[in-house]
């Protein structure tokens, strides 16, 4: 096998790769084979995974995964083209329907990822007569929607609302949109919703709501989000199980994004097998067997760390490298939590980022609780 030519890329790749490995924030996919708890490595070895966004296990549930056969065989493997083109299938249209129910909003709009619907959002409806107020802990995904947006940003401090309202104050006569997660995927914490549907409705902005790790809430009250314009954007690929994104709010936003978002008008649709699953999910959802799961997933929470608003458990280490050896030394007791690390969380606060399922059994806690008491993490 010939050596691999060189060039100026070809040197700035490797040495840029040198430096991440140098500063411990080397990363790369491992390959699991499972059930979506128990997973055996690339390696041989078998761990319980506390690290899957698959909060109440409905990826691997009897009625998802049929409805996801039944698609495949009725409609194949892909959709084919965009929805505006041939891509669209009525699937689609029932999946918007019940996200639309599910979330008591006017309409939706589907996306192909969870990812995209952010950036098809924030892309669509900023512009450069607009101002957008992020929270400084949004996710990536809302941070390239605001880039892309060519609107002025705005970053306040992580859920400091009076900054919020003093920032709201100096823009003039632009159009103003507040973006933030009603759940923040490093830290788990939640977002003061009522009181940013106040502040919105009281400058005439539109709130952009990211609820897509909201799977134990919170929830905004009904009266405080009719009171102000709003989008609620949300993933299929957490709480329902399966692969997705989706923008649910007024009728009339709705359709703008249709006809605006480029990630919606560019972008082959949704699988008809994963908008399937994704149904089958809402069902289950919105039923008593749902609220069963939401309410074992909310006392698993409570056995590792009680009153928590979120079943995203951080675990701050410090340094790249205690992380990354603090994550060894759990696998090597059975347990994968991957450490979290530089770009994704500020220098300093690289972390164990422990997610909790329904999925998961009292015995599969009492392990992880056993491994982080022995590694003295709790």
């Amino acid at each position: 096998m010939s050596s691999p030519r060189r060039s100026p890329w070809s040197d700035w790749a490797a040495a840029t790769n040198a430096a991440i490995r140098g500063a411990g924030r080397w990363r790369e996919p491992r390959a699991l084979d499972g059930d979506g708890v128990t997973h055996k490595l690339d390696d041989g070895r078998v761990a319980v995974s506390f690290a899957s966004n698959d909060y109440l296990g409905l990826s691997q549930h009897p009625l998802v995964v049929a409805a996801a056969h039944d698609a495949l065989d009725r409609w194949g493997a892909g959709s084919g083209s965009a929805r505006l083109i041939v891509g669209a299938r009525p699937i689609h249209d029932e999946l918007e329907a019940a996200l639309a129910a599910w979330k008591s909003e006017a309409a939706t709009a589907l996306f192909p990822t969870g990812f995209m619907a952010n950036l098809g959002a924030m892309s669509a409806l900023g512009g450069t007569e607009s101002v957008v107020y992020s929270d400084e802990l949004n996710h990536a995904s809302i941070i390239d929607g605001c880039r892309s947006s060519r609107s002025e940003i705005v970053v306040y401090p992580h859920a400091d609302l009076d900054a919020l309202v003093a920032r709201l104050g100096e823009r003039g006569g632009r159009r103003a949109l507040v973006v933030t997660d009603t759940v923040f995927s490093m830290d788990g914490d939640s977002a003061e919703l009522d009181a940013l549907c106040e502040i919105c409705a009281r400058h005439d902005a539109l709130l952009v709501l990211d609820e897509a790790h909201a799977v134990l809430g919170p929830e905004p009250s009904p009266a405080a989000l009719a009171a102000c314009d709003h989008l609620r954007v949300g993933t299929l690929s957490k709480t329902l199980g399966s692969l997705g994104g989706f923008v649910a709010g007024p009728a009339a936003l709705i359709a703008l994004l249709v006809n605006r978002a480029r990630p919606y008008i560019f972008t082959t649709a949704l699988t008809p097998a994963d908008a399937a699953a994704a149904l089958a999910a809402v069902r289950i959802v919105d039923s008593p067997a749902g609220a069963a799961l939401v309410g074992r997933l909310r006392a698993n929470v409570d056995r590792v760390r009680p009153d928590h608003p979120s079943p995203i458990i951080p675990v701050v280490c410090g340094s790249e490298q205690r992380a990354v050896a603090a994550a060894a030394a759990l696998l090597e007791r059975g347990v994968l939590v991957p450490a979290i690390r530089p770009p994704t969380v500020a220098p300093g606060t690289a972390r164990l980022r422990v997610t909790l399922s329904a999925a998961h059994s009292d015995a599969q806690i009492d392990q992880l609780l056993a491994g982080l008491d022995a590694l003295d993490l709790r």
